[in-house]
Formats: C-alpha cells, sequence, structure tokens
C-alpha cells in the first residue's frame, strides 16, 4: 500500500512538473508571439501612417491645384486644350511656381507609372488616374467659353468678369475687385480733369496683377467723345491708345500671360499692331534704386514724360 501511496505521489510531481514547464514554455511562446504581433502591427501602422500621409499630400497637391487650373487656361489654353494636353501648353517652371509639383509628377499622377520605394530601393508601378477626363475637360471647355463671354471689357452689359471665375493664388495672384478698380480710375479723372481726352497723356501700371486697372484706361480712352474725334475709326484709335498711351509690368510670367489674354483679348477682329505690356518686377528695381533706369530701358518712349 504504502509503495502505490509513493508511485501515485511521485506521477503527481511528474504531472505538476510537466503542467509548470508546458505553462512556461507557453507563456515564453505567448510573449514571443505577441511581441512578434506588436512588431508587425507597428510596422503596418506605421506604412498605413506613410501611406496615408502621402495620399494626403497628394489630395493636397490635388485641391491646390484645381484653383491653378482657371489661371493655366486664362494664360495658356484655347480650345485644342484637355486633360491629355495640358501639359504640353504650360512651361515647366511655370507650373511648379503655381503649383509646387513638376508636369513630370502631374503626368505621374494623370498616367500612372514607375516610381521608387524608398523602402525597398526598388520601382514600382503606380496606378495614377487621379483625374477624370469628362469632368475635366467639360470644366476646360466652360471657362474658356465663359471667358470668350466675357472678353468683351468695353461692353457694359457685362457686370462679372472673368476673375471672376479664377481663385486667388498663393503665388502673387490676387486680383482687384472691378468696383474697386473703377473707383480708382474716377478718382484719376476727378484729380485729373480731361486726362482722357488727351491723346499725348499716358497712364501705367507698374505692378500688375490682371490688367483690369489698365483696360479701364483704355476703356476711357477709347470711349471719350475728343478722343472719337481725334480718330474716328475704331481700330485706329485703339492702336494709338496702346502704342502711345498705356504701359504696364507684370511681375511673374503667369501673371504677364494672364494680362495680355485679358487686356488684348477683347476682340478677335481687331489687331492690336504694337504695345507697351511688359514682363518685369519692378519691385525688385525699386527696392535697389534702379526703377527709372529700368524703365526707361523697357520704355524708351516714355524717357522724360510724367506717367499716372
Amino acid at each position: 500500500m504504502q509503495a502505490v501511496n509513493q508511485h501515485i505521489e511521485e506521477q503527481k510531481k511528474q504531472a505538476v512538473e510537466t503542467l509548470q514547464q508546458t505553462i512556461k514554455e507557453s507563456v515564453t511562446d505567448f510573449i514571443d508571439t505577441a511581441g512578434q504581433t506588436v512588431v508587425e502591427t507597428v510596422e503596418t501602422e506605421k506604412r498605413e501612417q506613410k501611406k496615408r500621409t502621402i495620399e494626403d499630400g497628394i489630395k493636397d497637391h490635388l485641391r491646390g491645384f484645381s484653383r491653378t487650373i482657371p489661371s493655366f487656361l486664362m494664360a495658356y489654353g484655347d480650345e485644342t486644350t484637355t486633360l491629355e494636353t495640358f501639359d504640353q501648353i504650360i512651361p515647366d517652371v511655370v507650373f511648379q511656381e503655381v503649383t509646387s509639383i513638376s508636369l513630370k509628377q502631374f503626368r505621374l499622377l494623370r498616367d500612372g507609372g514607375q516610381v521608387l520605394n524608398p523602402e525597398t530601393g526598388m520601382m514600382e508601378d503606380y496606378y495614377g488616374h487621379l483625374f477624370d477626363p469628362v469632368v475635366f475637360n467639360d470644366s476646360i471647355r466652360e471657362f474658356l467659353a465663359k471667358k470668350v463671354a466675357l472678353a468683351d471689357y468695353f461692353d457694359e452689359k457685362n457686370l462679372e468678369d472673368i476673375f471672376d471665375y479664377i481663385p486667388p493664388q498663393k503665388t502673387n495672384q490676387i486680383f482687384t475687385p472691378k468696383w474697386v478698380v473703377k473707383d480708382m480710375v474716377n478718382r484719376l479723372e476727378q484729380e485729373n480733369p480731361g486726362c482722357f481726352d488727351d491723346p499725348d497723356k499716358t497712364f501705367a501700371d507698374l505692378y500688375m496683377k490682371s490688367g483690369m486697372y489698365i483696360t479701364e484706361i483704355v476703356t476711357r480712352l477709347y470711349q471719350s467723345e475728343h478722343m472719337k474725334q481725334l480718330y474716328p475709326d475704331e481700330a485706329q484709335r485703339l492702336n494709338h491708345i496702346f502704342a502711345k498711351q498705356v504701359y504696364g509690368c507684370a511681375p511673374t510670367e503667369i501673371i504677364y500671360r494672364i494680362c495680355l489674354a485679358y487686356i488684348l483679348g477683347f476682340s478677335n477682329e481687331t489687331a492690336i499692331e504694337r504695345h507697351n505690356i511688359r514682363l518685369c518686377d519692378t519691385l525688385e528695381y525699386a527696392k535697389n534704386g534702379t526703377l527709372k533706369d529700368k524703365l526707361a530701358e523697357l520704355f524708351p518712349a516714355l524717357s522724360g514724360k510724367e506717367d499716372d
């Protein structure tokens, strides 16, 4: 009997030791597995966070880019412009200055392509196709149609102007409202009675943003009854005004193109043979005290004349 009890005790002891060893191994396995799971979860979360950061960055770029489309269309667009040709009408340096992305990056977003995975060092396929061609092209057509409809700034029935449809940009493109421009020109006329009846009077906007101030000056000169008597032919009158009376400087390439399109785009029937709209950041010359010399270089005909 004693031998039996001793045998049972030994078996119980062995069973307890086995259980303890099993528990120990299970705990160790659990800790190892849990640790690996945590590491994998953290790494996955890092990848997902990085992916979300990249996607958020792309979305931010796209939101910013969508605001620049009207500016590009105003400056460079025509009836042939589509999503497929959009990158062909804009210089890369201008595109990057306005959107903060290059044309190459735009094509990647539009068409997809090969991108470098910085973690693996391998090239991977990026699908792209982030723009809906139908929506994009419809938007282009709508804006260009509006651009044509509002082009004639001599038409007083046009209560809107195209800049109502161009969002302000972060790169120096903030357009002065039309009512403010009209008020500025009204004040100019009050301070200089008869200034718009004088064919020798000159006017300048040396830091244009849209060209609207110049177009309002042109309109007042063009509609002057005395100017009509001096130049009965409308085309001759306009060519005199643009060649001899109005001068303007635009600080950047995109603003210069916008101003040209707006100031000279009022009609397809009247050809302006010569104008004095120039690409020049006059602020830089004003800062270093050389503006007068630069203006003499840009506009020799103005030398010795007093501008408004």
